[in-house]
């Protein structure tokens, strides 16, 4: 939904606030981005040890899926950033953790845009679109 005002500043005093489109904040993109993903480990059987939706607080998954140990990086990018780029803080010390509990280490970036237009921030009930590719091994 695209919203055009024709108001001249001084009239943008009487506006309520619900009337403008409110800008997702960096943890409802992230939450939409885990959401994405917990529905896809859902569906391929991942039995869920651990969630954790805290920005900056990798992994947020540790799951179980045939016999093994999963750690899972979740991370939110907006267009026009590629979600297959790896973007991870620390990576090294988070493989020494994988390494440690004898786990393997997946990277899941989801890709979000505006669906009226990719340059546009992504708004609270707006629609959007998603590129998820799958989980990405990290060797």
């Amino acid at each position: 939904m695209i919203l055009v005002f024709h108001l001249k500043m001084s009239d943008l005093t009487i506006l309520e606030d619900n009337i403008l489109p409110v800008p997702l904040s960096d943890l409802d993109k992230h939450k939409l981005a885990m959401n994405v993903v917990g529905k896809d480990l859902e569906a391929k059987n991942y039995e869920f040890l651990s969630v954790n939706s805290k920005l900056k607080k990798d992994p947020q998954f540790v799951c179980i899926n045939e016999k093994k140990l999963s750690f899972i990086i979740v991370k939110a990018i907006c267009y026009p950033n590629d979600p297959r780029d790896i973007m991870v803080s620390h990576l090294d010390k988070i493989k020494a953790h994988a390494t440690s509990f004898n786990a393997e280490l997946y990277y899941a970036g989801v890709g979000l845009a505006n669906s009226e237009n990719y340059d546009l921030p992504l708004f609270k009930n707006s629609g959007y679109i998603i590129n998820f590719n799958g989980l990405e091994k990290i060797n």
